[in-house]
Protein backbone atom coordinates (compact mmCIF):
# COMPACT_ATOMS: atom_id res chain seq x y z
CA UNK A 1 0.00 0.00 0.00
CA UNK A 2 1.36 3.40 -0.96
CA UNK A 3 2.66 5.76 1.69
CA UNK A 4 1.34 9.37 1.72
CA UNK A 5 3.17 11.40 -0.94
CA UNK A 6 4.38 14.16 1.39
CA UNK A 7 6.90 11.79 2.94
CA UNK A 8 8.77 11.45 -0.35
CA UNK A 9 11.19 14.25 0.45
CA UNK A 10 13.17 11.63 2.35
CA UNK A 11 14.33 10.05 -0.92
CA UNK A 12 18.10 10.26 -0.89
CA UNK A 13 21.19 8.95 -2.60
CA UNK A 14 22.73 8.38 0.80
CA UNK A 15 25.08 11.33 0.34
CA UNK A 16 25.40 14.91 1.42
CA UNK A 17 25.70 17.61 -1.21
CA UNK A 18 29.49 17.32 -1.04
CA UNK A 19 29.49 13.56 -1.55
CA UNK A 20 27.11 13.89 -4.50
CA UNK A 21 29.91 15.77 -6.20
CA UNK A 22 32.33 13.02 -5.22
CA UNK A 23 29.86 10.44 -6.53
CA UNK A 24 29.77 12.14 -9.92
CA UNK A 25 33.53 12.48 -10.28
CA UNK A 26 35.25 10.56 -7.48
CA UNK A 27 37.06 7.30 -7.98
CA UNK A 28 37.92 4.85 -5.22
CA UNK A 29 40.87 6.60 -3.61
CA UNK A 30 42.39 7.87 -6.84
CA UNK A 31 42.42 11.39 -8.16
CA UNK A 32 39.21 11.93 -10.07
CA UNK A 33 39.03 12.48 -13.79
CA UNK A 34 37.77 15.64 -15.44
CA UNK A 35 35.11 18.23 -14.69
CA UNK A 36 32.31 18.30 -12.15
CA UNK A 37 28.85 19.73 -11.77
CA UNK A 38 28.06 22.65 -9.53
CA UNK A 39 25.33 21.70 -7.10
CA UNK A 40 23.82 25.14 -7.34
CA UNK A 41 21.78 23.96 -10.30
CA UNK A 42 20.43 20.94 -8.40
CA UNK A 43 19.20 22.98 -5.49
CA UNK A 44 21.55 21.53 -2.86
CA UNK A 45 23.31 23.78 -0.39
CA UNK A 46 26.70 22.38 0.50
CA UNK A 47 27.04 21.36 4.08
CA UNK A 48 23.59 22.53 5.11
CA UNK A 49 21.74 19.23 4.92
CA UNK A 50 18.85 21.18 3.43
CA UNK A 51 17.68 21.97 -0.06
CA UNK A 52 16.56 25.03 -1.89
CA UNK A 53 14.82 25.38 -5.22
CA UNK A 54 15.60 28.19 -7.62
CA UNK A 55 13.53 29.00 -10.67
CA UNK A 56 16.18 31.27 -12.18
CA UNK A 57 17.26 29.81 -15.55
CA UNK A 58 20.81 31.04 -15.14
CA UNK A 59 21.23 28.87 -12.04
CA UNK A 60 20.34 25.67 -13.82
CA UNK A 61 23.36 25.33 -16.07
CA UNK A 62 26.07 26.38 -13.67
CA UNK A 63 29.10 24.12 -13.63
CA UNK A 64 31.72 23.73 -10.92
CA UNK A 65 35.19 25.09 -11.50
CA UNK A 66 36.80 21.84 -10.47
CA UNK A 67 39.65 20.61 -12.65
CA UNK A 68 40.57 17.02 -11.91
CA UNK A 69 43.50 15.62 -13.77
CA UNK A 70 44.14 11.89 -13.26
CA UNK A 71 44.86 9.91 -16.43
CA UNK A 72 44.19 6.54 -14.81
CA UNK A 73 41.30 4.27 -15.66
CA UNK A 74 38.52 5.11 -13.26
CA UNK A 75 35.41 3.63 -11.72
CA UNK A 76 32.41 5.56 -10.51
CA UNK A 77 31.36 5.10 -6.92
CA UNK A 78 27.67 4.36 -7.03
CA UNK A 79 25.50 5.80 -4.25
CA UNK A 80 23.41 3.75 -1.90
CA UNK A 81 19.78 4.42 -1.14
CA UNK A 82 18.48 4.72 2.39
CA UNK A 83 15.15 3.04 3.14
CA UNK A 84 12.41 5.53 2.36
CA UNK A 85 8.82 5.76 1.31
CA UNK A 86 9.66 6.10 -2.38
CA UNK A 87 11.44 2.78 -2.40
CA UNK A 88 8.46 1.17 -0.72
CA UNK A 89 6.02 2.77 -3.11
CA UNK A 90 8.00 1.63 -6.12
CA UNK A 91 8.08 -1.92 -4.80
CA UNK A 92 4.28 -2.08 -4.82
CA UNK A 93 4.15 -2.46 -8.59
CA UNK A 94 6.40 -2.53 -11.59
CA UNK A 95 7.19 0.92 -12.93
CA UNK A 96 4.94 1.75 -15.85
CA UNK A 97 6.18 1.87 -19.44
CA UNK A 98 6.31 5.56 -20.44
CA UNK A 99 5.32 5.01 -24.06
CA UNK A 100 2.32 2.88 -23.12
CA UNK A 101 1.02 5.43 -20.61
CA UNK A 102 1.42 8.36 -22.99
CA UNK A 103 0.18 6.59 -26.11
CA UNK A 104 -3.45 7.63 -25.78
CA UNK A 105 -2.53 11.30 -25.67
CA UNK A 106 -0.04 11.00 -28.52
CA UNK A 107 -2.18 8.98 -30.96
CA UNK A 108 -3.18 11.98 -33.07
CA UNK A 109 -0.18 14.19 -32.29
CA UNK A 110 1.24 14.30 -35.82
CA UNK A 111 -2.17 14.74 -37.41
CA UNK A 112 -2.80 17.74 -35.16
CA UNK A 113 0.60 19.19 -36.02
CA UNK A 114 -0.17 18.88 -39.72
CA UNK A 115 -3.41 20.78 -39.14
CA UNK A 116 -1.38 23.58 -37.53
CA UNK A 117 0.89 23.60 -40.58
CA UNK A 118 -1.89 23.56 -43.14
CA UNK A 119 -1.11 25.69 -46.21
CA UNK A 120 -2.54 25.70 -49.70
CA UNK A 121 0.85 25.71 -51.42
CA UNK A 122 1.63 22.04 -52.00
CA UNK A 123 5.43 22.30 -51.97
CA UNK A 124 5.54 24.15 -48.63
CA UNK A 125 3.10 21.62 -47.20
CA UNK A 126 5.33 18.75 -48.35
CA UNK A 127 8.36 20.43 -46.77
CA UNK A 128 6.62 21.01 -43.44
CA UNK A 129 5.04 17.55 -43.26
CA UNK A 130 8.27 15.75 -44.18
CA UNK A 131 9.42 14.88 -40.65
CA UNK A 132 5.93 14.69 -39.15
CA UNK A 133 5.32 11.26 -40.64
CA UNK A 134 4.64 9.50 -37.34
CA UNK A 135 7.96 7.64 -37.45
CA UNK A 136 9.75 9.83 -34.90
CA UNK A 137 10.20 8.76 -31.27
CA UNK A 138 8.02 11.64 -29.99
CA UNK A 139 10.33 11.58 -26.97
CA UNK A 140 9.74 15.20 -25.95
CA UNK A 141 5.94 15.23 -26.17
CA UNK A 142 5.88 11.93 -24.28
CA UNK A 143 7.79 13.49 -21.37
CA UNK A 144 5.55 16.56 -21.48
CA UNK A 145 2.37 14.46 -21.40
CA UNK A 146 3.62 12.35 -18.48
CA UNK A 147 4.80 15.41 -16.56
CA UNK A 148 1.45 17.12 -17.12
CA UNK A 149 -0.47 14.13 -15.78
CA UNK A 150 1.92 13.73 -12.82
CA UNK A 151 1.52 17.41 -11.91
CA UNK A 152 -2.26 17.22 -12.29
CA UNK A 153 -2.45 14.30 -9.86
CA UNK A 154 -0.01 16.01 -7.50
CA UNK A 155 -2.36 19.03 -7.50
CA UNK A 156 -5.37 16.94 -6.46
CA UNK A 157 -6.90 16.83 -9.92
CA UNK A 158 -7.63 13.84 -12.11
CA UNK A 159 -4.86 12.88 -14.48
CA UNK A 160 -6.55 14.03 -17.69
CA UNK A 161 -4.66 16.58 -19.74
CA UNK A 162 -5.83 20.15 -19.97
CA UNK A 163 -6.16 21.36 -23.57
CA UNK A 164 -3.28 23.77 -23.03
CA UNK A 165 -1.05 21.00 -21.72
CA UNK A 166 -1.64 18.90 -24.81
CA UNK A 167 -0.90 21.94 -26.95
CA UNK A 168 2.45 22.33 -25.17
CA UNK A 169 3.30 18.69 -25.98
CA UNK A 170 2.55 19.39 -29.63
CA UNK A 171 4.49 22.68 -29.60
CA UNK A 172 7.54 20.98 -28.07
CA UNK A 173 7.70 18.57 -31.03
CA UNK A 174 7.24 21.40 -33.52
CA UNK A 175 10.06 23.48 -31.99
CA UNK A 176 12.31 20.43 -31.85
CA UNK A 177 11.66 19.51 -35.47
CA UNK A 178 12.19 23.10 -36.68
CA UNK A 179 15.54 23.13 -34.87
CA UNK A 180 16.53 19.88 -36.61
CA UNK A 181 15.72 21.37 -40.02
CA UNK A 182 17.91 24.39 -39.26
CA UNK A 183 20.69 22.25 -37.74
CA UNK A 184 20.87 20.13 -40.88
CA UNK A 185 21.38 23.25 -42.98
CA UNK A 186 24.10 24.56 -40.65
CA UNK A 187 25.86 21.18 -40.52
CA UNK A 188 25.33 20.29 -44.17
CA UNK A 189 23.77 16.97 -43.09
CA UNK A 190 22.32 14.61 -45.68
CA UNK A 191 20.62 12.07 -43.36
CA UNK A 192 18.10 12.52 -40.56
CA UNK A 193 15.86 9.88 -38.98
CA UNK A 194 17.00 7.39 -41.59
CA UNK A 195 15.91 9.51 -44.55
CA UNK A 196 17.39 12.20 -46.77
CA UNK A 197 17.33 15.63 -45.12
CA UNK A 198 15.06 18.44 -46.29
CA UNK A 199 18.04 20.54 -47.36
CA UNK A 200 19.26 17.72 -49.60
CA UNK A 201 15.84 17.19 -51.20
CA UNK A 202 14.67 20.80 -51.60
CA UNK A 203 17.83 22.86 -51.04
CA UNK A 204 19.06 25.00 -48.16
CA UNK A 205 16.95 28.09 -48.82
CA UNK A 206 13.65 26.23 -48.80
CA UNK A 207 14.76 24.20 -45.78
CA UNK A 208 15.43 27.39 -43.80
CA UNK A 209 12.04 28.78 -44.77
CA UNK A 210 10.33 25.52 -43.81
CA UNK A 211 11.98 25.60 -40.37
CA UNK A 212 10.90 29.21 -39.94
CA UNK A 213 7.33 28.36 -40.93
CA UNK A 214 7.16 25.50 -38.41
CA UNK A 215 8.42 27.85 -35.69
CA UNK A 216 5.86 30.48 -36.63
CA UNK A 217 3.04 27.92 -36.47
CA UNK A 218 4.31 26.78 -33.06
CA UNK A 219 4.33 30.40 -31.88
CA UNK A 220 0.73 30.91 -32.98
CA UNK A 221 -0.35 27.73 -31.17
CA UNK A 222 1.52 28.96 -28.08
CA UNK A 223 -0.26 32.33 -28.17
CA UNK A 224 -3.65 30.59 -28.30
CA UNK A 225 -2.98 28.95 -24.92
CA UNK A 226 -3.55 32.40 -23.49
CA UNK A 227 -1.12 32.25 -20.57
CA UNK A 228 1.56 34.94 -20.59
CA UNK A 229 3.84 33.04 -18.20
CA UNK A 230 3.76 29.95 -20.41
CA UNK A 231 4.51 32.10 -23.46
CA UNK A 232 7.51 33.61 -21.66
CA UNK A 233 8.82 30.21 -20.52
CA UNK A 234 8.61 28.61 -23.96
CA UNK A 235 9.99 31.73 -25.69
CA UNK A 236 13.13 31.15 -23.60
CA UNK A 237 13.58 27.88 -25.49
CA UNK A 238 13.94 29.71 -28.82
CA UNK A 239 16.54 32.04 -27.36
CA UNK A 240 18.44 29.11 -25.84
CA UNK A 241 18.46 27.22 -29.16
CA UNK A 242 20.04 30.17 -30.94
CA UNK A 243 22.55 30.86 -28.18
CA UNK A 244 23.42 27.16 -28.01
CA UNK A 245 24.09 27.07 -31.74
CA UNK A 246 26.43 30.05 -31.43
CA UNK A 247 28.20 28.36 -28.52
CA UNK A 248 28.71 25.27 -30.66
CA UNK A 249 30.55 27.38 -33.21
CA UNK A 250 33.20 28.29 -30.62
CA UNK A 251 35.56 26.51 -28.25
CA UNK A 252 37.57 27.29 -25.13
CA UNK A 253 41.33 27.12 -24.61
CA UNK A 254 41.07 26.46 -20.87
CA UNK A 255 40.05 22.87 -20.09
CA UNK A 256 37.79 23.84 -17.18
CA UNK A 257 36.00 26.44 -19.27
CA UNK A 258 35.80 24.00 -22.16
CA UNK A 259 33.77 21.44 -20.21
CA UNK A 260 31.56 24.12 -18.70
CA UNK A 261 31.01 25.45 -22.22
CA UNK A 262 30.09 21.96 -23.45
CA UNK A 263 27.52 21.29 -20.73
CA UNK A 264 25.96 24.73 -21.00
CA UNK A 265 25.70 24.29 -24.76
CA UNK A 266 24.09 20.87 -24.19
CA UNK A 267 21.52 22.47 -21.91
CA UNK A 268 20.66 25.23 -24.35
CA UNK A 269 20.49 23.06 -27.48
CA UNK A 270 18.78 19.99 -25.99
CA UNK A 271 17.67 20.20 -22.37
CA UNK A 272 16.11 23.67 -22.36
CA UNK A 273 13.21 22.55 -24.55
CA UNK A 274 12.44 19.58 -22.30
CA UNK A 275 12.92 21.52 -19.05
CA UNK A 276 10.85 24.53 -20.04
CA UNK A 277 8.11 22.42 -21.62
CA UNK A 278 7.81 20.44 -18.37
CA UNK A 279 7.70 23.69 -16.42
CA UNK A 280 5.05 25.11 -18.76
CA UNK A 281 2.60 22.24 -18.22
CA UNK A 282 3.08 22.53 -14.46
CA UNK A 283 2.31 26.27 -14.57
CA UNK A 284 -1.11 25.58 -16.10
CA UNK A 285 -2.19 23.46 -13.14
CA UNK A 286 -0.15 24.58 -10.14
CA UNK A 287 0.95 28.04 -9.04
CA UNK A 288 3.45 26.66 -6.51
CA UNK A 289 6.94 27.68 -7.74
CA UNK A 290 8.48 24.64 -6.03
CA UNK A 291 6.35 22.27 -8.11
CA UNK A 292 7.27 24.22 -11.23
CA UNK A 293 10.94 23.96 -10.29
CA UNK A 294 10.65 20.20 -9.77
CA UNK A 295 9.22 19.87 -13.28
CA UNK A 296 11.95 22.10 -14.71
CA UNK A 297 14.79 20.30 -12.94
CA UNK A 298 13.53 16.88 -13.99
CA UNK A 299 13.44 18.01 -17.62
CA UNK A 300 16.81 19.71 -17.33
CA UNK A 301 18.58 16.66 -15.91
CA UNK A 302 16.94 14.14 -18.24
CA UNK A 303 17.66 16.44 -21.19
CA UNK A 304 21.36 16.77 -20.44
CA UNK A 305 21.62 13.02 -19.81
CA UNK A 306 19.91 12.41 -23.16
CA UNK A 307 22.48 14.59 -24.93
CA UNK A 308 25.41 12.93 -23.13
CA UNK A 309 24.17 9.50 -24.24
CA UNK A 310 23.68 10.87 -27.76
CA UNK A 311 27.32 11.98 -27.77
CA UNK A 312 28.39 8.52 -26.62
CA UNK A 313 26.37 6.86 -29.37
CA UNK A 314 28.29 8.90 -31.93
CA UNK A 315 31.25 6.68 -31.00
CA UNK A 316 29.57 3.38 -30.15
CA UNK A 317 26.58 3.00 -32.51
CA UNK A 318 26.69 2.32 -36.20
CA UNK A 319 25.09 4.65 -38.73
CA UNK A 320 22.14 2.31 -39.34
CA UNK A 321 21.19 2.48 -35.65
CA UNK A 322 21.46 6.25 -35.40
CA UNK A 323 19.72 7.05 -38.67
CA UNK A 324 22.63 9.38 -39.47
CA UNK A 325 26.37 8.92 -40.10
CA UNK A 326 28.50 8.09 -37.05
CA UNK A 327 31.48 10.24 -36.00
CA UNK A 328 29.38 13.20 -37.12
CA UNK A 329 30.51 15.40 -34.25
CA UNK A 330 34.22 14.92 -34.92
CA UNK A 331 33.71 15.61 -38.61
CA UNK A 332 31.92 18.83 -37.68
CA UNK A 333 34.83 19.84 -35.46
CA UNK A 334 32.93 19.31 -32.21
CA UNK A 335 34.56 18.04 -29.02
CA UNK A 336 31.85 16.28 -27.01
CA UNK A 337 32.03 14.56 -23.61
CA UNK A 338 33.94 11.41 -24.66
CA UNK A 339 36.62 13.55 -26.36
CA UNK A 340 36.93 15.97 -23.45
CA UNK A 341 37.36 13.12 -20.98
CA UNK A 342 39.79 11.32 -23.31
CA UNK A 343 41.89 14.49 -23.49
CA UNK A 344 42.89 13.88 -19.87
CA UNK A 345 44.58 10.63 -20.85
CA UNK A 346 45.78 11.77 -24.27
CA UNK A 347 46.88 15.45 -24.13
CA UNK A 348 47.56 15.28 -27.85
CA UNK A 349 43.83 15.81 -28.29
CA UNK A 350 44.10 19.36 -26.97
CA UNK A 351 45.64 20.73 -30.16
CA UNK A 352 43.14 18.81 -32.29
CA UNK A 353 40.23 20.24 -30.29
CA UNK A 354 41.51 23.79 -30.72
CA UNK A 355 41.83 23.38 -34.51
CA UNK A 356 38.46 21.59 -34.58
CA UNK A 357 39.91 18.39 -36.04
CA UNK A 358 40.58 20.19 -39.31
CA UNK A 359 43.96 18.65 -40.16
CA UNK A 360 44.07 15.50 -42.27
CA UNK A 361 43.96 12.46 -40.00
CA UNK A 362 42.65 14.36 -36.95
CA UNK A 363 39.24 12.69 -36.98
CA UNK A 364 40.69 9.17 -37.19
CA UNK A 365 43.30 9.81 -34.50
CA UNK A 366 40.76 11.44 -32.16
CA UNK A 367 38.38 8.53 -32.70
CA UNK A 368 41.13 6.07 -31.76
CA UNK A 369 42.15 8.04 -28.67
CA UNK A 370 38.57 8.06 -27.43
CA UNK A 371 38.23 4.30 -27.90
CA UNK A 372 41.53 3.69 -26.07
CA UNK A 373 40.53 5.95 -23.18
CA UNK A 374 37.73 5.73 -20.64
CA UNK A 375 36.04 8.76 -22.18
CA UNK A 376 32.94 6.82 -23.18
CA UNK A 377 32.60 5.28 -19.71
CA UNK A 378 33.11 8.63 -18.01
CA UNK A 379 30.45 10.27 -20.16
CA UNK A 380 28.05 7.45 -19.35
CA UNK A 381 28.78 7.88 -15.64
CA UNK A 382 28.05 11.59 -15.93
CA UNK A 383 24.75 10.82 -17.68
CA UNK A 384 23.89 8.44 -14.82
CA UNK A 385 24.49 11.21 -12.28
CA UNK A 386 22.09 13.51 -14.13
CA UNK A 387 19.47 10.76 -14.21
CA UNK A 388 19.85 10.19 -10.48
CA UNK A 389 19.16 13.87 -9.90
CA UNK A 390 16.14 13.67 -12.22
CA UNK A 391 14.79 10.77 -10.13
CA UNK A 392 15.41 12.70 -6.92
CA UNK A 393 13.45 15.65 -8.26
CA UNK A 394 10.45 13.79 -9.67
CA UNK A 395 10.18 11.65 -6.51
CA UNK A 396 9.12 14.81 -4.67
CA UNK A 397 5.74 14.62 -6.43
CA UNK A 398 2.79 12.59 -5.19
CA UNK A 399 3.04 8.95 -6.35
CA UNK A 400 1.22 8.16 -9.59
CA UNK A 401 1.72 5.83 -12.55
CA UNK A 402 2.91 8.82 -14.60
CA UNK A 403 5.44 9.86 -11.99
CA UNK A 404 6.78 6.31 -11.83
CA UNK A 405 6.90 6.20 -15.64
CA UNK A 406 9.10 9.30 -15.59
CA UNK A 407 11.41 7.46 -13.20
CA UNK A 408 11.47 4.49 -15.57
CA UNK A 409 12.20 6.86 -18.43
CA UNK A 410 15.62 7.71 -16.97
CA UNK A 411 16.66 4.08 -17.40
CA UNK A 412 15.48 4.13 -21.00
CA UNK A 413 17.52 7.26 -21.65
CA UNK A 414 20.67 5.56 -20.37
CA UNK A 415 20.18 2.29 -22.21
CA UNK A 416 18.95 3.53 -25.59
CA UNK A 417 20.98 2.58 -28.68
CA UNK A 418 19.66 5.18 -31.13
Amino acid sequence: MAIPWRHCWRWTTGATSTSVLETICGFNGRSATFAALSLRGTGAVAGSGKERLSSRPEDTTSIGNYILTSRHKSRLLYPTQKPCCCKRIHSDAKLKDPFTLAQKDLNHLYDDIKKELFVSKSELKSLCDYYFDGKGKAFRPMIVVLMARACNIHSNRDGDLLPGQRSIAMISEMIHTASLVHDDVIDGSDKRRGKTTINEVWGERKAILAGDFILSAASMALARIGNNTVVSVLSQVIEDLVRGEFMQLGSKENESERFKHYLEKSFKKTASLIANSCKAVSILVNSDPEVQEIAFQYGRNVGIAFQLVDDVLDFTACASQLGKPSATDLKLGLATGPVLFACQQFPELHAMIMRRFSTTGDVDRAWQYVLESDGVDQTNYLAQSYCREAIRQISLLRPSPERDALIRLTEMVLTRDK
